[in-house]
């Protein structure tokens, strides 16, 4: 066991690097750094949302949220909307028609994916998707460890 723990350990260091660089290479496309890059997805994805929410999505503070907005706002991305039920608040848009479809980069890779992945069975299958939906939980909780401050010594 304990040389699958080392493998492991390895193997998802490079995993989070090559997911990493994918990314940035993804956002220097649209002229963004990874951070906005996820969090112009996410703002895609989940459709209009306050800045608080974006913030611990993201595991940053609301200084650099703050930032992040503001360069896709210069950028075209976004935009900043006052929420129809609750005029105090603000929403963060993205602005549909100036983001370049990026399909045909994930449907390269998801053909790429799906390619290698036909040679597992089921068993094996639900063994990675186990391992995937875990590491998610882990990485997340140690995201939101990491986005606190840290207490005073």
């Amino acid at each position: 066991m304990k040389q699958w723990v080392s493998l492991m350990r390895d193997y998802g260091w490079e995993l989070s690097t090559a997911v990493v660089l994918f990314h940035e290479a993804i956002a220097r496309r649209l002229g963004l750094n990874a951070a906005e890059h996820k969090a112009l997805g996410l703002i895609v994805r989940s459709g209009p949302m306050p800045t608080g929410t974006l913030a611990p999505e993201l595991g940053v503070g609301p200084t650099a949220v703050t930032g992040i907005v503001d360069r896709l706002e210069r950028a075209g991305y976004v935009r900043r909307e006052p929420d129809p039920t609750d005029r105090r608040r603000v929403l963060l848009v993205a602005d549909e028609s100036a983001v370049p479809d990026l399909s045909g980069i994930f449907a390269d890779l998801g053909r790429e994916m799906t390619a290698f992945m036909a040679a597992y069975d089921e068993r094996e299958m639900a063994a990675i998707v186990d391992y995937i939906e875990n590491t998610i939980r882990v990485l997340r909780a140690q995201t939101v460890k990491l986005a606190d401050p840290p207490a005073p010594s």
